[in-house]
């Protein structure tokens, strides 16, 4: 379980302004951002710096409630809400047990008689009182709101990037009815051990489309840009004030024919406590990832099979997550 790595100091990485009037530099930027590991900043995304002060203030209120409080809004098979400390096993290869870190998801509200609520991932959300925690609800859902909007003009430079028109990710089977997942994010303060096995959060490659990320200011993000390398090299990726990070997940490395990047990383903790929001973005149920035509050729076939989204997101998901039985005892 011991791990061989090299650990190196911050990772380069551009910064892409959604404002710029000079789209052809930003577009030039993102897409060398997307070849080389995937990951980039986004900034000016029209977010202001005092709502998300107000988000992580929160994301913290809810995490300092007693457990039992949180237990009681525990995920389970039709609701999105809690997931404890371990309720993750990312690297089950290399980790001795599930991540040090404890989590809230929050999805796109669909009412339960809904039909579409049938389908895993959707469904209605669990939410603490407004006895308990007033205006959070709310909050949350406004920022799942503006987080979509972000998701949506980064899309439009990465359609760009692929020679498609930049409406292309807009199609209805893909951003015109995603899934969007929102999490809330604690590290409690333990120190990682990749020598041991221990992580803040193990390994992995996100398995969506693009996934938005506000974090606090502690450091602790690392990605390897080579997961074949031996020893893998892991670098930093460190907060900056007023920006996202944004990665690049599995669905578009299979749309580019490994073109761009969906890259392995992972959280190591410190000793301090951490807070972070990534925001999960995920085409529709039924949508066909497939080589797009800008990314094959004769002499460059694709690479990966067509696959349905749906298929792909439930096999990650059960591999990753805790059996909810276990909570029923």
């Amino acid at each position: 379980m011991a791990e061989d790595c090299i650990i190196k100091a911050s990772s380069n990485l551009n910064s892409i302004d959604l404002a710029s009037p000079d789209i052809t530099t930003s577009v030039s930027l993102l897409k060398q951002a997307c070849m080389d590991s995937g990951f980039f900043y986004v900034t000016n995304h029209g977010i202001s710096q005092e709502f998300m002060d107000q988000v992580f203030a929160l994301s913290k209120n809810f995490f300092d409630l007693p457990l039992d409080e949180k237990m009681k809004l525990l995920r389970n098979e039709k609701h999105r809400g809690y997931t404890p400390v371990f309720d993750e096993l990312l690297d089950p290869v290399k980790q001795l047990h599930g991540d040090h870190k404890e989590g809230f998801y929050i999805g796109i509200e669909v009412p339960e008689d809904d039909p579409k609520a049938q389908r895993t991932f959707y469904g209605p959300n669990l939410w603490p009182g407004p006895d308990i925690l007033p205006g959070w609800r709310q909050t949350m859902e406004k920022y799942h709101q503006q987080a979509l909007e972000v998701v949506r003009k980064t899309a439009r430079l990465i359609g760009l990037a692929l020679d498609l028109d930049a409406n292309f990710f807009e199609r209805p089977e893909i951003l015109g009815d995603p899934i969007a997942i929102l999490r809330l994010l604690h590290y409690g303060g333990q120190v990682s051990y990749p020598a041991k096995g221990i992580y803040g959060a193990g390994a992995h490659s996100d398995y969506g489309l693009i996934t938005l990320l506000a974090t606090d200011s502690v450091s602790g993000l690392q990605i390897c840009k080579d997961k074949d390398a031996n020893p893998q090299v892991w670098e930093y990726v460190e907060p900056v004030k007023g920006a996202f990070v944004v990665n690049l997940g599995d669905m578009l490395e299979r749309w580019s024919n490994g073109v761009f990047r969906s890259t392995l990383h992972r959280v190591l903790g410190h000793g301090e406590d951490r807070y972070s929001i990534p925001y999960f973005v995920v085409p529709g149920h039924d949508c066909l990832v497939e080589c797009l035509p800008t990314c094959q050729s004769e002499q460059n076939p694709p690479k990966f099979p067509p696959i349905k989204c749906e298929t792909y997101l439930l096999q990650k998901y059960r591999n990753t997550h805790a059996d909810l039985s276990a909570y029923s005892n």
